[in-house]
């Protein structure tokens, strides 16, 4: 199994005022295909901050990334835009669905962005609305979908691209504890489909249910524990039910 990511003693500071503030300090961290990795801590912690380093939104102060064996460090913003889209589907906690749009237009917009034609975009986007079990919600706009439905949306477009990697940042904190136990259910079952997961959580409970649990505090990692073993050997996709 190779890595996806690939963190060796990354530091991250701020400059305020006169003072540099270190929100990360000297941090390595390695994800192998197939994981699903949480990572926690409370507010203040640093854990955005890495999450930000890790989806190539923020650069490190110093040291080195390596997302799925490429050098990112010396990137520049365009090329880190345009290799973030490649490898990286992002899921935010408040779906950031553009509400003008109905479900597959929402879907396609990832591949917009990459030039791929509008016939295969399309096609790409139904075909990824049905897996996660909307394949008969596509002309819907947001305001016309539940909670659980916009999220199964954005995680549709998410996977688009066929990303390296998936980054959740609280994928369950807009949503009643029932329907996140079920968006929660939905990713597991990506991850034993084969996506590689990384959750951002403050909520133990979501992350008791990854396959690894990295605890983040004043910008180190003081915990990393396996919770169950590393996916080996993949299944093929299957269609989602629509339970959400």
């Amino acid at each position: 199994m190779k890595p996806i990511i690939d963190l060796q003693q990354i530091c991250k500071e701020y400059e305020r005022g006169v003072e540099k503030l270190r929100i990360l300090n000297d941090i390595s961290l390695t994800v192998t295909t197939g994981d699903f990795v949480a990572i926690v801590g409370p507010s203040g912690s640093g854990k955005s901050t890495l999450m930000n380093t890790i989806g190539l939104l923020d650069v490190p102060t110093s040291g080195t990334y390596l997302l799925d064996g490429v050098a990112t460090e010396k990137m520049s913003d365009n090329q880190l835009a345009e290799f973030r889209n490649k490898k990286i589907g992002f899921i935010f906690q408040q779906f950031n669905l553009l509400p003008r749009l109905n479900a597959l237009e929402n879907v396609e917009l990832p591949m917009i962005y990459a030039g791929v034609s509008k016939k295969a975009r399309r096609e790409k986007a139904q075909e990824m609305l049905e897996l996660l079990g909307m394949g008969q919600r596509g002309h819907h706009k947001p305001s016309e979908l539940s909670g659980g439905q916009q999220q199964r949306v954005a995680i549709a477009r998410a996977l688009s691209l066929s990303p390296s990697l998936l980054l959740a940042d609280e994928p369950t904190g807009a949503l009643d504890s029932r329907t996140g136990n079920e968006v929660l259910e939905l990713m597991i079952k990506l991850n034993d489909q084969g996506n590689t997961i990384v959750l951002i959580t403050h909520d133990n409970h979501i992350a008791e249910n990854a396959r690894r649990v990295i605890s983040v505090r004043d910008g180190i990692i003081v915990k990393d524990e396996r919770l169950r073993p590393l996916l080996q050997e993949p299944p093929k996709l299957q269609p989602a039910e629509v339970t959400v």
